[in-house]
């Protein structure tokens, strides 16, 4: 017979080897895989993105700031810029280290992957939202030119990522964004949701965690030196300003259909009824293809009919079906108050469903 103190101690020490291993971010893996990504050409490709970031930016990048970025010695930092110098990728002056028309290109051509990548995990993937980037900064340096043409005909040829980033076109060319950070509107404007920035990280989570993502509409209620407090889906959220520096909005005019005629399908109670008004785009991938198939797209008539303790799931009638829908999903269907003939309903445009 197996002693029960032993077993604990095995499962133990295994847990411990395993998490030694392949611990996020900190295990021998993760090393590994740092340590693969320093080859030549990816800290290439990674100086030129970090100069063409800070020119959008209008700040000077230095020798500093490259090798901060890039984690390594300012005598490694060096040594790269004289060699992108010597590809003709780069040239120094009295504004710091610049990007040539040639090394503008290739910048471009990177981050196109990378965006392309991460429309791609969010579209067709169930991948989570805050892995999105860590996996495009990996995929970027490994996607042949061919096959980012390739990616991006099966999507579409998408013009933004799912943070809102416009991608460059296979040409080079990128439209300047025109919003503003959501510190920039006041007190009872109204504004959408355009862009979140992805990085840093611990920022981009914490967004994520407030249920943010682009095409949301929100109406300032009030702005303070240490917060801004605002209503977005009929819900009241506060960020900080550090935080809120990394949303960025479109000022709605009060005279611009303001988004204000459909609600969720978890507000719902047994027995009522609504018709399908569309679908999120916080909902992406294979959950969004799955409640389309199960028939939810616009015009469809859905009615309760059963709820369980603390309404999750609840059980709704589509097309003659009783089918069961978590809350989260359900806050992601958004109806039409009223029931009657398809024609009856207003068409919601794209930007207003999201």
């Amino acid at each position: 017979m197996i002693d029960p103190l032993l077993a604990l101690l095995v499962a133990f020490a295994v847990f411990g080897i395993f998490a030694v291993l392949f611990w996020p971010g900190k295990g021998i893996y993760a090393a590994y895989k740092k340590a693969k990504r320093n080859t030549s050409r990816v800290l290439i490709e990674d100086t030129l993105k970090h100069l063409y970031d800070y020119e959008e930016r209008n700040v000077h990048s230095t020798l500093r700031s490259i090798a901060g970025h890039l984690s390594v010695s300012s005598d490694d930092a060096t040594k790269l810029v004289q060699k992108l110098q010597s590809m003709g990728l780069v040239e120094s002056g009295q504004d710091g280290i610049q990007l040539t028309s040639q090394g503008r290109s290739y910048a471009l051509r990177v981050i196109r992957i990378h965006r392309l990548w991460e429309r791609y995990l969010a579209d067709e993937t169930s991948v989570k939202e805050t892995e999105w980037h860590l996996e495009a900064e990996e995929k970027e340096h490994n996607i042949s030119i061919e096959e980012a043409e390739t990616l991006a005909a099966q999507m579409g040829n998408p013009v933004f990522d799912p943070h809102g980033d416009p991608i460059p076109t296979k040409e080079g060319e990128i439209p300047k964004r025109k919003d503003i950070p959501l510190s920039g509107l006041r007190s009872g404007e109204f504004g959408r949701i355009t862009h979140i920035e992805d990085e840093p990280q611990a920022i981009y989570i914490q967004l994520v965690a407030q249920g943010l993502y682009p095409g949301m509409q929100v109406r300032i209620m009030d702005v303070g030196k240490n917060r801004i407090k605002f209503e977005v889906n009929g819900e009241e959220c506060i960020l900080a300003p550090l935080f809120a520096a990394n949303v960025h909005v479109v000022p709605l005019l009060k005279q611009e259909d303001i988004t204000s005629e459909f609600k969720s399908l978890s507000s719902l109670r047994k027995g009522e009824k609504a018709v399908v008004a569309g679908i999120s785009k916080a909902c992406r991938g294979p959950q969004r293809r799955r409640l389309m198939d199960l028939g939810i797209v616009p015009g469809t008539v859905v009615t309760v009919e059963l709820e369980s303790i603390g309404r999750d799931p609840v059980a709704y009638n589509i097309k003659g079906a009783t089918i069961a829908i978590r809350k989260k999903n359900a806050d992601q269907i958004y109806i039409h108050p009223k029931v009657g003939e398809p024609r009856a309903y207003k068409e919601f445009s794209q930007e207003e469903l999201n």
